[in-house]
């Protein structure tokens, strides 16, 4: 590392020019390896140090006049592996043992750094990781405060550099991990700094080597939070993934009081390069376990919606499992509305979820053409978007909304949002809960293709068994009840006819209604459960069916005539209501257990009769209603 070219004092030391064109070439600076001692482009380490000890000192200025400058050459001093040539020196002498101690500073401390390249890459798991990284920071450089700062670039922002387009700035620190700081402090700091602004913001824009006597005093400062315990001497460095500037590590409060030095800088560096590797590596791990997570999550949800569970709780099953893979405070299904919105119809929180279930995002919402159009929409922040109009946005930070959508047909929109001041998502996790959201519609759109396989085999066994009810058992039930009619005929005049025909008759009167529950059972195996009926008997069959869920039994239903052919809808229309009155007041009734229902019609009439075995107010068991009309 070498300084620029000292104002020449006639000792014979400055900077010879006109001589040979390599072995007299003026030495410049080296930008990959000079850290930022808050000057210009022309002036070197130790003038910046100067410049920060000497008030009024103006950029590019040599030493005050009349300052003696002795041993400003100094030639070979290796500080762990880098030669400093031309370090200018104002106002002191640099002997033989200065520069001995030096190297022997630097020498000392390369234990300390071995063993702190070796500590970072102990464990695999990223956060470990980085804590390792600021702990033997600060050890090695012996520092009171350390801290590593993840950034997050910015739209426009090169990885490689950190350098924004066009103006813009460098990305923002997403997660400051700190060391040094005690739980007092810790509390006492109402939020840690966001890196936008200040000395933490100005290397997150300029990725380079930052290295102050007094951070106070440096002109891109902005203060320190309130309850922030005091800080001077400040150094800092990139850290790099491949060619990624992944954050900065920061070391505060040299110990001892005095500032940081080249030799800090050099180490600090060396532990930056290595902690790089560490991250690359810990990285790999930590996306190829969330990816495993991911896979598995799909996996099980694929299993649950394939083994046949209701529509509802399919996709509550599919906001449930993504919440807890994308650590998101909710997991949201919504689906297209005919008004061309989207409502919310299933939800998963870690407190009740109803609020959210029914909340509309309106036609013309900024990000519903998005949605409606199956594309993904990412969102910083909930509350301060302006594409974000529903009422619970307040209360989150952060979101994804996933296209649900397989084959080119739109399910709807899985949305994960966080917290308000939650982590955002990182490219992994876009990128894993998008693959999650297409696997989840795919086992939506099969599970409800086997949800209609399964159901069309089931109308087919009872279409089945209405077929063999009514050629085989209906068939048979006619025959016997002909055959007892027969008998019954012939026996009249037998010596006890009177009470084999009273005998026989009731027969005949069993079978008969027998045939006819057995004709209303065919007509409900015939009848859709989903389908609103469209006959009289269906509508009546669905009356009974509605109050068998209060009552706990089914009520007995006979007809008796072509009811679906001769009743007309309005007079369809008050019979039902005369049906359901006479229901809800055997409902009310003492011990029930039996209700009959009655529909005849014949002669130009329709008479409806219900009768139940509850107990009335007098105490009485059976109570029955007739209600006739004409057709």
């Amino acid at each position: 590392m070498s300084g620029p070219p000292q104002p020449d004092s006639g000792t014979g030391t400055g900077p010879r020019t006109g001589a040979g064109p390599e072995h007299d070439r003026e030495p410049g600076p080296d930008p990959d390896r000079e850290p930022d001692r808050n000057q210009g482009p022309n002036q070197g380490p130790n003038q910046g140090r100067n410049q920060g000890r000497a008030q009024g000192r103006t950029r590019g200025q040599g030493p005050p006049p009349g300052t003696a400058v002795t041993g400003s050459a100094v030639t070979g001093s290796a500080v762990t592996g880098s030669a400093v040539t031309g370090s200018a020196v104002t106002g002191s002498a640099v002997t033989g043992s200065a520069v001995t101690g030096g190297a022997d500073a630097a020498l000392h401390g390369l234990p300390t750094l071995l063993e702190a390249v070796l500590s970072v890459g102990t464990d695999l798991e990223l956060k470990t990781t980085l804590q390792h990284i600021v702990a033997s920071a600060r050890e090695l450089c012996g520092a009171r405060y350390g801290a590593l700062g993840i950034i997050e670039p910015d739209a426009g922002t090169d990885p490689a550099t950190g350098a924004g387009a066009e103006g813009r700035t460098g990305g923002r620190l997403t997660e400051l991990i700190t060391a040094g700081l005690t739980e007092e402090e810790r509390e006492r700091i109402p939020h840690l700094p966001d890196g936008r602004s200040g000395v933490l913001g100005a290397l997150a824009r300029d990725p380079r080597p930052l290295l102050l006597d007094d951070v106070t005093t440096d002109p891109r400062a902005v203060g320190f939070p309130p309850g922030h315990p005091p800080m001077r001497s400040f150094l800092g460095v990139p850290i790099r993934v491949h060619t990624e500037v992944f954050g900065n590590l920061y070391l505060a409060e040299k110990q001892g009081g005095g500032p940081f030095g080249e030799d800090d800088l050099a180490l600090l560096r060396v532990l930056a390069s290595q902690a790089g590797i560490a991250i690359g590596n810990a990285r790999l791990y930590d996306t190829a376990r969330r990816r495993e997570r991911w896979i598995e999550g799909a996996a099980a949800v694929t299993t649950a919606l394939l083994a046949g569970r209701p529509a509802a709780d399919a996709l509550e099953c599919v906001a449930e499992r993504a919440r807890l893979l994308a650590d998101a405070a909710a997991g949201v299904v919504l689906q297209p509305t005919p008004e061309g919105g989207m409502e919310i119809v299933a939800a998963s929180t870690q407190e009740d979820p109803g609020d959210l279930v029914g909340t509309t995002i309106e036609a013309g919402s900024p990000v519903l053409e998005q949605l409606l159009g199956g594309e993904p929409v990412f969102v910083e922040d909930s509350a301060t978007d302006p594409r974000m109009t529903t009422h619970v946005r307040e209360r989150f930070g952060p979101s994804m909304l996933l296209p649900l959508q397989s084959g080119g047909q739109l399910i709807g929109t899985l949305a994960l949002p966080r917290r308000r001041g939650g982590k955002p998502y990182d490219a992994v996790d876009r990128l894993l809960a998008s693959q999650f959201a297409s696997q989840a519609a795919l086992a939506l759109v099969l599970a409800d293709a086997q949800h209609d396989r399964e159901q069309l085999a089931v109308y087919e066994d009872r279409d089945r068994i209405a077929r063999d009810l009514h050629d085989l058992v209906v068939q048979r039930l006619f025959a016997t009840e002909m055959m007892l009619d027969a008998t019954r005929r012939r026996g009249a005049a037998a010596p006890d006819a009177d009470t084999v025909g009273d005998e026989l008759g009731r027969a005949v009167d069993e079978l008969d209604s027998t045939i006819q529950e057995v004709r209303t059972a065919i007509f409900a195996l015939q009848q859709p459960p989903t389908d609103a009926p469209t006959t009289f008997r269906g509508r009546v069959l669905r009356e009974t069916g509605g109050a068998a869920v209060l009552l706990g039994f089914q009520p007995s239903v006979h007809f008796t005539g072509a009811v679906d052919v001769l009743l007309t809808e309005p007079v369809a229309d008050r019979l039902l209501t005369a049906l359901r009155g006479a229901l809800a007041a055997a409902y009310r009734r003492t011990d029930v257990t039996s209700i009959e229902v009655e529909v005849a019609a014949h002669a130009g009439r329709v008479r409806l009769r219900v009768e139940d075995d509850g107990l009335t107010g007098t105490g009485t068991r059976g109570t029955s209603l007739t209600w006739e009309s004409a057709l």
